[in-house]
């Protein structure tokens, strides 16, 4: 949709920090303050969420921020009922800006009599007014054809590939790593954009949660091993691929994951890992614990994001994010 009106912001409580960056950058874009509309979003005391707009939004082109991360019911609630406040006041459109998806992960039956809860979120965005949802590294890809309304998926790689290039310098003792058969693709793309061979880590498991065996298929002796992935939930299954790769002959190891869940013994485990860092996106607030740990490096996203809320407001290109060069000039005074 091409049209004058310009982008206005509403910030929920899941990630205020990412809200209030990509506010400062489409400030520094435009020339003038662009700030998240005045608005009330609180609890009751029997924790049902209530939502106030305090400025008039009719005929805006809104853009809600909001991660459905932990808590991930609470989160997802809040951003349909801000988009139904925003509905019932008239605004023009509604984009959904969901850095990180909840519920991706349950993108398919993997056993009888069980939901797919990723479909019943998409049904639910839709249902509350979202007319477009802007995301980033998708569990599974094809979780844009839940819905039916427009995704834009934006990816991580090229805003890794810039860090990678800017910390680590000479490229030729490098190897990015699949952290298993699944994740060939994704790691595969960093791997072309940084011109580093590829290895995979195979596992294999005796129960849910439980690895038996980890084997290594590519000789990452002397190697610099980047494990790329979408998501680090407990940081079990990477801290022993990393351990796996140090006892194969790796020099050291780093993973850039795109979603830092780190839950429960996460940040003790990357503490105590034989990883020598692992680099996380903005996409999920930071805990303080996370914040503290030195091993824990985050990378911005918002200066993508901010592109691509005004790109999409505009009806100029998305795609164009997906590489490095359109993105460089963008994060010029991040990697000088």
């Amino acid at each position: 949709m091409k049209s004058n009106i310009e982008p206005k912001l509403i910030a929920g409580n899941s990630n205020k920090t990412l809200s209030e960056a990509i506010s400062r950058r489409m400030s520094m874009h435009r020339g003038k303050a662009v700030k998240p509309v005045d608005a009330r979003i609180e609890r009751f005391n029997d924790q049902e969420i209530f939502v106030e707009v305090y400025e008039n939004v009719r005929g805006e082109d809104m853009f809600i921020i909001q991660s459905t991360s932990n808590p991930a019911n609470d989160n997802l609630m809040e951003l349909l009922i801000i988009s139904d406040a925003l509905r019932r006041s008239s605004a023009d459109r509604i984009t959904a800006v969901i850095p990180y998806f909840g519920y991706a992960r349950q993108d398919r039956r993997t056993k009888a009599r069980t939901p797919i809860s990723a479909k019943l979120v998409a049904n639910l965005i839709a249902e509350a007014g979202i007319e477009r949802v802007l995301t980033m590294d998708l569990h599974a890809t094809q979780i844009q054809g839940f819905f039916d309304i427009p995704v834009d998926n934006l990816y991580a790689a090229p805003v890794f590939a810039l860090d990678v290039k800017h910390n680590f310098g000479d490229l030729s003792d490098v190897m990015v790593i699949s952290p298993d058969v699944g994740g060939v693709a994704r790691a595969r793309e960093l791997a072309k954009r940084i011109g580093a061979p590829l290895a995979i880590v195979d596992k294999r498991r005796n129960a849910p949660g439980e690895i038996a065996e980890m084997t290594v298929i590519g000789d990452v002796t002397g190697k610099k091993c980047i494990i790329v992935d979408d998501i680090c939930d407990t940081a079990g299954t990477l801290c022993k691929a990393a351990d796996t790769l140090i006892e194969m002959g790796a020099k050291e190891v780093h993973s850039y994951i795109t979603h830092g869940v780190l839950s429960g013994p996460a940040v003790e485990r990357i503490t105590n890992s034989s990883m020598k860092q692992l680099v996380i996106t903005d996409s999920i607030q930071a805990t303080p614990a996370v914040a503290a740990c030195d091993k824990i490096r985050i990378v911005p996203t918002a200066p993508m994001l901010a592109q691509a809320i005004m790109n999409i407001s505009n009806g100029t290109s998305v795609s164009s994010l997906f590489d490095e060069e359109t993105l460089g000039p963008i994060y010029d005074g991040h990697y000088k």
